[in-house]
């Protein structure tokens, strides 16, 4: 992309899942500040599309269907839907397409895109991207250290793609009302998120009513939010063993559920999408480890929120019960100072 472009249009590509996509936040941040008069888009799948609306510098959201077109390929509708999509990416010429994705299925996308006479498509190189082949696909490809966190290894990239130095700000820049609604508590909640879709990433039974204890006897309730109706009866299950202050949210919308975290006074929750939309949002988060590396992908407090967040346990040793509590007391009475 030209440096001395003033208002470049700017196609931000990362699809899925939802860390994922609130990681690629701060891009969209770093971006408006370097170019205040830049358009920025994004392509993202259509269960996240609520996420990159949450961003004032975001203009047009793209949906894309991937899971769900992988599972009806050769229905009609599916490729109609395809090529609806196609003629979306292709219907402005872009002067930066970024793919900090890294995937094959990402850089196909890319490929599909419209470019201006100057523009490129920049993406990781093949030591760098998640899947090697997909650096074929770009005009410029950029090297990451792949030993970065997940949120400054996209920033490092967008860097990269317009010349500035890499910095390690991280500015999620979105914001949700909290939720309202007549099932939620009338005293202050903490949402405690402990549905995984990988096992090795969950927390045992006990060691979650253990904390309910702890915040219970600190005059919180308990909201436990699912996005499946298999994590909805699990929920349903937990909750009960929690007492009469906990409640399982019904399914929301992805809009509505930043809103209950933003209505939190306190997050905890595994290593998952909303653990990391609850920290975007500025609330006291506590993310529990034990099938990823927080280093990698842990929670990262945006600009002035060093304090609000707590990484505990690592890749096969889960925190304990005790711990959990000590930091989540922690996080409460950090927030109400």
């Amino acid at each position: 992309m030209a440096n001395n472009a003033l208002a470049p249009r700017i196609l931000l590509v990362k699809t899925s899942s939802l860390g994922d996509v609130v990681h690629n936040l701060p891009v969209a941040t770093a971006l408006r500040a370097r170019f205040p008069e830049a358009a920025i888009d994004w392509v993202v799948e259509e269960a996240y599309t609520d996420i990159p609306r949450l961003h004032p510098a975001v203009g047009r959201v793209i949906p894309v269907a991937l899971r769900r077109w992988r599972r009806r390929l050769f229905a009609f509708d599916t490729w109609r839907e395809i090529a609806s999509c196609r003629r979306e990416l292709r219907r402005v010429a872009y002067d930066l397409v970024l793919d900090s994705q890294g995937l094959i299925k990402s850089a196909l996308i890319a490929r599909q895109t419209q470019l201006t006479p100057r523009g490129e498509r920049v993406g990781y190189c093949a030591e760098a991207a998640r899947e090697a082949l997909a650096a074929r696909a770009y005009d410029r490809c950029v090297g990451i250290p792949r030993n970065l966190h997940a949120v400054l290894r996209n920033r490092w990239l967008a860097a990269a793609a317009v010349g500035d130095a890499p910095d390690e700000e991280v500015d999620y820049s979105i914001a949700s009302p909290p939720l309202v609604a007549d099932w939620l508590p009338q005293t202050p909640y903490a949402l405690l998120v402990s549905a995984s879709s990988r096992a090795d990433k969950s927390w045992p039974a006990a060691s979650w009513l253990a904390l309910a204890a702890c915040l219970t006897s600190r005059g919180l309730s308990l909201v436990l939010p699912s996005g499946t109706a298999d994590e909805r009866r699990q929920a349903e299950s937990l909750a009960a063993a929690m007492g009469g202050q906990a409640t399982a949210a019904p399914l929301l919308p992805l809009a509505q559920v930043a809103g209950l975290c933003a209505g939190a006074r306190l997050v905890v929750g595994l290593d998952t999408g909303l653990a990391h939309l609850a920290a975007a949002l500025g609330r006291p988060t506590l993310c529990l480890f034990s099938g990823s590396d927080p280093a990698l992908t842990g929670v990262l407090a945006g600009r002035g929120g060093a304090t609000t967040v707590r990484n505990l346990g690592q890749m096969g040793h889960a925190a304990s019960a005790a711990k959990a509590c000590a930091a989540a007391a922690e996080l409460l009475d950090a927030s109400a100072s």
